[in-house]
């Protein structure tokens, strides 16, 4: 730091720079140990210099919450983006269709609402939108709520000109990753039988980061917190209080 605490302006965020290396290299190394493929979640540091480094030590691409996150991600030279996120609204889907042309792009509908957006935006594209279907397994606030739904919305994408169907994601409930895996293993069944078996299995969740590879369906994990770490992970197990590498500083009065 090239300032002392006594001469920054408060409160401020402080992260410290080394923590959130080994934080970020930890996870690394477990992904590529148990043969897991991580696809980070931005949206904890929003900071493509983080974002860079992840890819470099060894992420397939990183995930995006927003268009915005995106289209930031992309104008740093991010290659590799999944947004699992409903995206609706004339104007995104055209921003949607700007960004397909400049990265490797996949987006997530859990409605047939939404795959038709996708479909007017992208029909006379010559390059199909990657469309996975987004599956509640447990969390309760966004998702098809069955495989059979799964098949549909799969079903659905495949027929829609300009668009081809990815595969499946889901969050998971904390603590609750092995009832997501027989969920998805259910599902990945399903669709297999419907001639649509899914090439992406995206699930994550960093309060569960150090048990992905025992979700055998999936392709890929989503961790997000883990770069930071905060006192809710601590108590699940994810690292300790001293891993902890984002911090405020405030007067206390």
């Amino acid at each position: 730091m090239s300032q002392s605490h006594d001469a920054l302006e408060t409160p401020c965020i402080i992260v410290d720079l080394d923590k959130a290396e080994a934080n970020l290299k930890r996870a690394q190394d477990y992904a590529d140990a148990n043969g897991v493929h991580l696809r980070p979640h931005i949206k904890t540091h929003k900071l493509p210099s983080f974002a860079r480094r992840q890819v470099e030590l060894g992420a397939i691409g990183i995930t995006c919450q927003k268009l915005g996150e995106a289209e930031v991600m992309a104008d740093a030279g991010i290659e590799d983006i999944f947004l699992p996120y409903n995206l609706i609204g004339e104007e995104k889907l055209h921003r949607l269709r700007r960004l397909a042309e400049r990265v490797k792009l996949a987006v997530t509908a859990d409605s047939a609402f939404v795959i038709d957006g996708y479909g007017r935006a992208f029909a006379d594209s010559s390059l199909p939108l990657v469309v996975l279907v987004e599956c509640d397994t447990g969390m309760g606030r966004a998702g098809v709520q069955t495989p059979e739904e799964a098949v549909t919305l799969a079903r659905r994408i495949d027929a829609t000109p300009g668009l081809t169907f990815g595969g499946i994601m889901t969050y998971p409930a904390t603590g609750k990753a092995a009832e997501a895996r027989i969920w998805l293993d259910t599902a990945v069944a399903a669709l297999t039988a419907a001639g649509l078996p899914p090439r992406i299995v995206s699930t994550g969740g960093t309060p569960d980061l150090w048990h992905a590879h025992e979700t055998a369906a999936a392709t890929e994990y989503r961790p997000g917190t883990n770069i930071y770490l905060d006192r809710f992970q601590v108590e699940k197990g994810v690292g300790t209080i001293d891993d902890c590498a984002l911090t405020v500083l405030t007067p206390v009065v």
